[in-house]
């Protein structure tokens, strides 16, 4: 009997430092599995720089702080606001503001008559359609400006590639057709699609006079 109870205690013992090295393998896997948490967190890391590609705040917003300065054309007839700081370029009768991704083109021209949603429809869009890369209409409307009721064309099209990187950009336009006593001047207004320009565009044809 007394053997019986020198074994037991004996058996007991090994018993428990079987658990004991359970356990620690247990805990070892444990860790194994913290050590690939970081791994995986490692591998996020590196990937997450990819992140921007996808803006927020798309290129081609105007800054809200943006200064603005009347121009009259050589000829004179109109004047209008323009961001101060743009590069400016004239071709003809034509005249465009530039800076980065955006555009501002005035062009003065003889209208016997004033343009209506339908002439704007039936004359203006088939060109557009001719000339801009993947054009795609919008809508024509009336809308008031400071200068009056205006005609306003919506598009959308591709931008000429970058000279030096190739890129070609998806643009939004908004084409205004001013008119008055046999003269009308068209003031286009472009830039990337989903840029917020809505206020500067404002500013630009609600400034828009006739001289």
């Amino acid at each position: 009997m007394k053997r019986t109870h020198l074994v037991l205690p004996v058996a007991g013992i090994v018993l428990a430092s079987v658990g004991i090295t359970a356990c620690g393998g247990s805990e070892g896997s444990s860790s194994s599995g913290g050590s690939g948490g970081p791994s995986t967190t490692s591998r996020t890391t590196q990937s997450s720089p990819a992140a921007p590609a996808t803006e927020s705040n798309p290129a081609g917003d105007i800054p809200d702080n943006q200064a603005y300065v009347a121009f009259t054309p050589p000829g004179g007839g109109f004047s209008v606001k323009v961001p101060e700081g743009w590069a400016r370029t004239g071709k003809g009768t034509v005249t465009s503001f530039t800076d980065k991704l955006n555009r501002i083109e005035l062009a003065p021209t003889s209208a016997a008559s004033a343009p209506t949603t339908g002439s704007v429809t039936a004359q203006t869009v088939p060109q557009l359609r001719r000339s801009v890369p993947h054009f795609a209409i919008g809508h024509v409307s009336v809308v008031s400006r400071h200068a009056g009721k205006v005609v306003l064309l919506t598009y959308q099209g591709d931008s000429a590639p970058d000279p030096v990187t190739g890129k070609v950009v998806r643009d939004a336009f908004e084409r205004y057709a001013f008119h008055r006593q046999g003269r009308e001047v068209d003031v286009t207004l472009s830039g990337p699609l989903h840029a917020d320009n809505v206020d500067p565009w404002r500013i630009v044809t609600d400034s828009f006079t006739w001289r």
